[in-house]
């Protein structure tokens, strides 16, 4: 039939295994590999797995298991949408960087899910970094890796100018700068998506934070997640680090009622 939908291959030497991809990948949606280790959480052979793409030649509408959210989708109209940031985000109910931003009448962590909107956005005070931040840093968590502890080695790597600031210690900055200390309607922190590092921070550099409503979604009859969008600046405005942070909020009054 010119391959098939799956292949089972049952081995325990892994170089045979590299061998049957290279060989016989191109011929079957999916390469099923069993041996001693995995026998006992085997799926069995051809078990339906909707979330990986795969399908036999010709088969399996265009490559893809049609089941799950990916057999759905298959179903559904897809737009794409072009236009500036404003008109983006106003679209989508996302706020799309680039678009504008506005300040809210008090702290966005002390208003409710519902007070906020989304492009509000806080501006924080800017806080020096210093050579002893680093070095405390350093020895409180013992991570002493030679760029934030050594300036000769420190200027020898292409990425630094001099002893750079710990990434971590960035973002354990950037908290202390836009979070408001008392009990309110932000009830946890759950995560943070797409941190990135864009320019090295060394003593005498001051940092401040651009906090933003980024997107909303209702999770519970108590609470909603919010996503805010974080860049991180140093003094020249350029741009440090950025991130997306989740928290879920009560959607009670804000704090200030």
């Amino acid at each position: 039939g010119g391959g098939s939908l799956v292949a089972s291959v049952i081995t325990h030497d892994p170089q045979v295994a590299r061998q049957v991809v290279l060989g016989a990948g191109a011929f079957h949606g999916r390469l099923y590999f069993n041996d001693r280790i995995s026998q006992a959480e085997s799926t069995g052979h051809g078990a339906p797995l909707p979330h990986m793409v795969h399908g036999g030649p010709g088969r399996a509408g265009g490559s893809e298991e049609l089941g799950g959210l990916r057999g759905v989708k298959h179903f559904m109209q897809r737009s794409a949408i072009q236009g500036s940031p404003d008109m983006l985000s106003a679209i989508t109910g996302m706020w799309v960087t680039g678009a504008a931003e506005h300040a809210g009448p008090a702290h966005p962590f002390t208003r409710s899910f519902d007070a906020l909107q989304i492009g509000e956005t806080l501006h924080t005070d800017a806080r020096e970094v210093t050579l002893a931040d680093i070095e405390h840093f350093a020895e409180f968590t013992g991570d002493r890796f030679y760029a934030h502890m050594d300036a000769e080695a420190a200027k020898a790597n292409p990425f630094f100018p001099d002893r750079v600031a710990h990434g971590y210690l960035l973002m354990s900055f950037a908290a202390g700068l836009f979070v408001d200390p008392s009990p309110g309607p932000v009830l946890a922190n759950t995560g943070l998506n797409g941190l990135s590092f864009q320019k090295p921070v060394v003593a005498g550099d001051c940092l401040s934070v651009q906090l933003t409503v980024k997107r909303k979604t209702r999770r519970t009859d108590a609470y909603g997640e919010v996503r805010w969008h974080v860049a991180l600046r140093n003094q020249d405005r350029d741009l440090v680090a950025e991130y997306e942070l989740l928290t879920m909020n009560s959607y009670g009054e804000t704090k200030e009622a």
